[in-house]
């Protein structure tokens, strides 16, 4: 069964645009996932402090978009199974605010809350 008061059409829209972006920023990742040059000849120790900061940094957000692009082709894969805006717990609806606002989430607010505590 499939949420009755949600555009399907328009969230699935805005999912594949999400992905598509995700995508397209993963080339930057792998550039920025490189081993650090650790020549003391060509680089000064503190640039290479940086060097391996901004490599950690790169890694994280790298490791964030992978969920994200999870969470995204989990809900295509929702969309596809007509059960996309249904929360996961108690199958019942999630508020279409609540999709607009991120339409990966799998949880009612109720749900999510009980989750928490």
């Amino acid at each position: 069964m499939n949420h009755t008061g949600i555009d399907i059409r328009q969230f699935e829209a805005k999912l594949l645009a999400l992905r598509d972006a995700l995508a397209s920023t993963e080339d930057a990742e792998t550039d920025a996932k490189r081993p650090v040059e650790l020549d003391q000849s060509s680089v000064g120790r503190l640039s290479r402090m940086d060097a391996i900061q901004v490599q950690a940094m790169s890694a994280e957000a790298a490791r964030r978009n992978d969920i994200k692009r999870q969470r995204v082709a989990t809900a295509l894969t929702r969309i596809a199974n007509n059960a996309f805006g249904l929360c996961l717990e108690c199958e019942e609806e999630i508020h279409p605010k609540r999709l607009e606002f991120d339409p990966t989430l799998l949880l009612c607010v109720e749900c999510a809350n009980a989750r928490e505590q």
